[in-house]
């Protein structure tokens, strides 16, 4: 299961609204790179793929494909906004070090 705060969501529904995205739903994936080895990505997608692993919290949508889930289940997507906020952000239990961004990790 992946999670979604309360802010996380709003953010990505709204982003959703204003891109004109209502039917869409929110890809997270691990890719090889960053400091750490393996950084995280988001994309809105209209499409499933086959093996993907499929969520719903909080009314958002979230694709996550098999390869990259072993490294994030049980993660917590977070927002937080404002002049000091750093956007979204990823609590990853998988994770065993993260940089100092947070947007790279290793296992």
């Amino acid at each position: 299961m992946i999670h979604i705060s309360d802010s996380a969501a709003q953010q990505i529904q709204g982003l959703l609204k204003q891109e004109g995205k209502d039917k869409s739903f929110l890809r997270v994936q691990v890719r090889p790179g960053g400091c750490s080895g393996l950084s995280y990505k988001m994309e809105f997608q209209d499409e499933q793929k086959e093996g993907d692993h499929i969520f719903e919290d909080k009314d958002v949508k979230i694709a996550v494909d098999a390869k990259s889930y072993m490294y994030i289940a049980g993660m917590t997507l977070d927002y937080s906004g404002g002049l000091n906020g750093t956007g979204f952000s990823f609590t990853n239990p998988n994770a065993a070090k993260t940089c100092g961004c947070g947007s790279s990790f290793a296992v």
